[in-house]
């Protein structure tokens, strides 16, 4: 007897998805037939140049901007589909972010800070979930200090903490460590890597900087919103020669990435990935409009 190899499941997946905006002559497209999936409990980053429709991309993904095209899954739920009020009562209490600008409430200590989705969905913390995520950010002795008391990288260990205190279904993080010296985008970015590891978290992160994208387990790249080359198990180095070829080369085929880093083409509700073959194989590549 043949073990079928075991398929990883899918945290959330796009198909198709397009957001364009204006009409007419002024009309651009920042995402264009774009269909990838990002599989549960793995580090996903997404770079690009700027106008590439990274943030566009990340946005669509966490409902926070609505598509113009296309549908986008979180694990079986379609966002296109929801209300407004069922998107919020969702980002509250399945998806954790982490901004560049640390988004911490001012008057509020880090304690509160952390606990603050929770405290808004009237929800009580898991205290051994919260001791162990306060303990593996090393923020124990800085809980009743407020934000302008704290570093820049003490912050950011604060926006994680609460990105994470709920159990979310995926973290959205946008340039996390835009803000921060090398020393502090470090301990975010090792704590955002244990995440995954030892927590089983699905993070997807927008950056800029190719060390930063190095501690993912792939990197998606971006190009006139449409994706266009993907990197596995990526090095600062492999990510630096593949943002100077995407640089230089002409424009070319967007690509499908139905199925990396979740073990297979799985849509949430069944049935294969646009672009796959009816035998399992991997259909042509998306070609560039216009």
């Amino acid at each position: 007897m043949t073990a079928e190899p075991v398929q990883q499941a899918v945290a959330i997946a796009t198909f198709g998805l397009g957001r364009s905006y204006g009409s007419g002559e002024t009309r651009v497209d920042a995402l264009a037939e774009v269909s990838v999936q990002f599989g549960q409990g793995r580090f996903t980053a997404i770079m690009g140049p700027s106008g590439s429709g990274k943030s566009t991309l990340l946005h669509c993904l966490a409902g926070l901007d609505r598509p113009t095209g296309g549908q986008v899954f979180l694990g079986d739920v379609e966002l296109t589909r929801l209300t407004e009020k069922a998107l919020t009562h969702l980002r509250r209490d399945r998806i954790g972010f982490v901004f560049q600008a640390f988004n911490l409430v001012p008057t509020l200590t880090a304690l509160e800070n952390i606990t603050l989705p929770l405290t808004l969905a009237n929800r009580k913390p898991d205290q051994e979930w919260l001791d162990l995520i306060v303990r593996t950010t090393g923020l124990k002795d800085r809980l009743h200090h407020q934000p302008n008391e704290l570093s820049g990288g003490q912050q950011q260990r604060v926006a994680c903490a609460r990105a994470l205190v709920s159990r979310p279904h995926v973290v959205f993080a946008d340039e996390p460590t835009g803000n921060l010296d090398s020393r502090a985008s470090a301990d975010v970015l090792a704590f955002l890597h244990r995440s995954v590891r030892e927590f089983g978290q699905t993070v997807v992160m927008v950056t800029h900087d190719p060390t930063a994208a190095a501690y993912a387990d792939r990197v998606l790249f971006l190009a006139d919103g449409r994706l266009r080359e993907e990197l596995v198990d990526p090095t600062a180095e492999s990510v630096l020669d593949t943002m100077k070829r995407l640089e230089n080369a002409p424009a070319a085929h967007a690509i499908s990435s139905s199925n990396s880093g979740a073990g297979g083409n799985t849509h949430p509700q069944g049935g294969a990935f646009p672009g796959d073959n009816a035998d399992g194989g991997q259909g042509p590549d998306q070609t560039q409009a216009g």
